[in-house]
């Protein structure tokens, strides 16, 4: 007797995009793909990593607004970080340079889902402009001619 059981969604291939991705896969696959710069990402995938970005800037930026790591008081003077808002500056740090690779190569994943080369993330040195053409494209439908970017 055999069943007809579905195939599991975490099958799907790490060098195919994973349209719908799970949050938990979504942030796995961000890890599994460090440094890959060719192939696809779907938006789900893109978009939570993106969730759990802004989500752990977002802690350690009031962490360090809470332990007076910004220096300014209330009445307008400064005063040196405490050790508590050094320890998450380096934390920080160390959170960033973990993820600034990874990033961009998922970035670079979901241009071209939507068709268009890694090398439109330049277009994000441009002021306010720039932003805001990458969110359009990172918001796009993918587009079936963007397969010419798999590996």
């Amino acid at each position: 007797m055999t069943s007809a059981a579905p195939v599991a969604p975490a099958s799907v291939p790490l060098d195919q995009p994973y349209y719908g991705a799970p949050f938990g896969e979504a942030v796995s696959r961000f890890w599994k793909k460090y440094s890959v710069f060719t192939g696809r990402a779907g938006r789900a995938e893109y978009w939570w990593w993106y969730l759990v970005a802004v989500i752990v800037n977002t802690v350690f930026n009031t962490a360090a607004l809470l332990l007076g790591g910004y220096g300014i008081q209330l009445d307008g003077t400064y005063a040196p970080p405490g050790a508590g808002a050094i320890v998450v500056f380096v934390l920080w740090g160390i959170w960033a340079v973990a993820t600034f690779v990874p990033g961009f190569a998922l970035l670079a994943r979901r241009l071209h889902d939507t068709d268009h080369s890694a090398l439109w993330i330049l277009i994000g040195f441009v002021p306010v402009v720039g932003g805001i053409i990458l969110l359009v494209f990172t918001l796009t439908a993918p587009v079936p001619s963007g397969a010419r970017f798999d590996a």
